[in-house]
């Protein structure tokens, strides 16, 4: 069985999740990602059984196969362009946080 119905897959799930990024629909975003590593865990795994010679795509489906590869990592840039200021500002949020109960803890002022 080729893996290319499942790159296929894959970069639809990529535009969903930079659609998802987008609005930062965080929740719908990570259950795509999920989604995603479970096809590419499959396709891995068809990979791995596959018999080269049996496995071989035309110049055409290779051709495809590259562009989706291609548009997917374009998609994946866009998507890092939402979530790393997002991550960056729950970082600091976490940060503060835990200095706020390291000072209150160092002097006595502890409140679980």
């Amino acid at each position: 069985m080729s893996t290319l119905p499942l790159f296929e897959s894959m970069h639809a799930l990529s535009v969903g999740m930079v659609e998802a990024a987008r609005a930062n629909a965080w929740e719908q975003l990570a259950a795509l990602e999920e989604e995603m590593a479970r096809l590419r865990h499959e396709a891995m795994r068809l990979d791995a059984q596959q018999d080269p010679a049996a496995a071989s795509l035309s110049p055409e489906d290779i051709r495809h196969k590259a562009e989706l590869l291609s548009q997917m990592l374009e998609n994946d840039r866009e998507i890092r362009t939402h979530v790393e200021p997002w991550l960056e500002s729950t970082r600091k949020l976490l940060s503060v946080g835990v200095r706020d109960r390291a000072v209150r803890a160092a002097y006595g002022a502890f409140e679980p």
